[in-house]
């Protein structure tokens, strides 16, 4: 909905302006203007450092639904090789058509944009294609794409401007390597590709374009999955190694450069034959200090994402933001150091950063500011899913948080694996999924941390979700009736515990 032009009266043109489209900022706007609130969101969706366009909609459309659309076609991959155990008898063999794949994902987020500008014209919200900057405390400098600028004042200023993925500092980074933002932006399959980082985000890509039947080698550098539960986290790469992706440990990438081009032979299919010398040269640095060059077609950097809080004048009101992220320091309340000035989503420093927590967040701000509710978001026990083939979600604490937190003493881990009862006729890894959840012991055996390892990982957790919300223990656990055929009555049937199994072990040594 495109803003009026008219005079306006009172002091302020908006009651709440949002400066960026990410879902927590499209959540409050929605919300607030639901309560009969005049709402302004300003995005002007700045395309990434090589140009991929980004769509309006935040994380929900621009990361979380391709997360799961590449997933999915890495998963169908495989479901190909298991079809023929249940009778479908393929006449030839389905090559991957990269373009086809690619087309189908930008179109689709481009449906989806469409659709959120539609909700915003009928919620009543307006939207401008434009940059937003305060210029002072109330007033924000708008400009368009076509360069016109004006000033509009606004009673409530909230950042939701989200992260964009961060380069490495080192010669070609900029100019050879590509983002999560720009992969589906290759006219050709990215054949050899070297994935930079072991955040969740790079192991989901790597796993994707190894599903796609491309070689792939991820440099986890830093480390693997930072800040999840590490014993799961060491699981997920086992399965990736075993599948046949290549890990290099404790590495540092510190040079890319272009060697001659070379002529594409895949046609479009991802699993055609890719010549063997890559189009990239690549230094290594080795944690014995030694230097080793590789050659690769595709480098895919997923080294960290940075807030978009750099030029949109938070300076100039004196909104405190981390020196290293970018990301705004704020209150329980989701308030900046300047009290009518707010943040939702992962510009927030400190915060899990998931889509739904932004919305949930952004709704209840949009409650607490206009309806005079005092609800306030909690940032605890929220929900976390890693879209690799071999799924994983958690809910809680990590095993080593717990620890920390309560004492070895005080926490148990009930754990077990389960095999999927699809798995068995193709005969997959029995031991491959996993779950644990993790209690504390004088707390009636309250759950902690649940965490789960195998198809669906994401949808059979939600429910324990709501679960742990209401104080979940592990005799409430054990009541519940499990539900047949499924892979989520594991948890009804959990009865060892890590300390059991470790003292097996031991017995088994001696």
């Amino acid at each position: 909905m495109d803003p009026p032009t008219g005079p306006t009266t009172g002091p302020y043109d908006y009651d709440m302006l949002v400066i960026g489209g990410g879902a927590g900022g499209l959540a409050v706007a929605k919300e607030a203007a639901g309560l009969r609130k005049k709402v302004l969101i300003l995005d002007l969706l700045t395309p990434s450092v090589r140009g991929s366009e980004r769509e309006l909609g935040g994380s929900s459309v621009n990361i979380d639904s391709i997360r799961k659309f590449l997933q999915q076609a890495s998963l169908l991959g495989k479901a190909l090789q298991d079809s023929q155990k249940y009778g479908w008898k393929l006449k030839e063999n389905a090559p991957h058509v990269w373009s086809d794949l690619a087309a189908a994902v930008q179109q689709t987020v481009e449906t989806r944009s469409q659709e959120v500008k539609r909700e915003l014209k009928n919620c009543g919200v307006f939207y401008i294609r434009a940059h937003g900057k305060i210029v002072e405390s109330h007033t924000v400098e708008v400009t368009e794409v076509n360069g016109r600028k004006r000033l509009l004042k606004a009673e409530i200023i909230v950042i939701a401007t989200g992260d964009r993925p961060q380069y490495l500092d080192i010669p070609g980074a900029r100019e050879h390597c590509v983002t999560s933002e720009d992969l589906l932006s290759l006219p050709h399959p990215p054949g050899r590709t070297l994935v930079v980082g072991g955040s969740s985000e790079g192991l989901e890509f790597a796993d994707f374009l190894f599903g796609l039947g491309l070689p792939v080698t991820v440099l986890l550098q830093p480390d693997l999955l930072p800040g999840f539960d590490q014993k799961m986290a060491e699981k997920i790469e086992n399965h990736m190694i075993v599948s046949g992706v290549e890990t290099l440990h404790k590495c540092t990438l510190a040079k890319v450069e272009k060697t001659e081009a070379k002529e594409d032979v895949s046609g479009g299919s991802s699993t055609s034959t890719q010549s063997s010398k890559g189009r990239l040269r690549v230094t290594i640095i080795t944690s014995e200090g030694q230097t080793e060059q590789r050659d690769f077609d595709t480098v895919l950097l997923s080294v960290g994402r940075k807030a978009s809080t750099s030029d949109i004048g938070l300076e100039c009101v004196g909104v405190q933001c981390s020196p290293d992220s970018g990301r705004i320091l704020v209150n329980e309340r989701d308030q900046t150091d300047v009290d009518h000035i707010y943040a939702v989503g992962s510009v927030q420093h400190g915060r899990p950063s998931t889509t739904g927590l932004a919305v949930h967040a952004g709704t209840l701000l949009a409650r607490r500011l206009f309806r005079e509710d005092t609800t306030l978001c909690d940032y605890t026990n929220v929900p976390i899913v890693v879209l690799t083939q071999m799924e994983y979600a958690a809910c809680g604490l990590t095993e080593e948080k717990a620890n920390t937190t309560f004492g070895e003493a005080s926490v148990e881990v009930y754990h077990s694996y389960y095999w999927p009862l699809e798995w068995e006729l193709p005969a997959r890894n029995k031991y491959s999924c996993y779950v644990k959840v993790i209690c504390h012991i004088p707390d009636l055996e309250r759950v902690l941390g649940v965490h789960i390892l195998g198809p669906n990982a994401g949808d059979i957790l939600q429910g324990f979700v709501a679960a742990m919300k209401c104080g979940l223990t592990k005799e409430q656990l054990d009541a519940t009736v499990g539900l047949q055929p499924g892979s989520a009555q594991v948890f009804s049937s959990l009865t060892e515990t890590q300390r059991m199994t470790e003292a097996l072990m031991m017995r088994g040594n001696c």
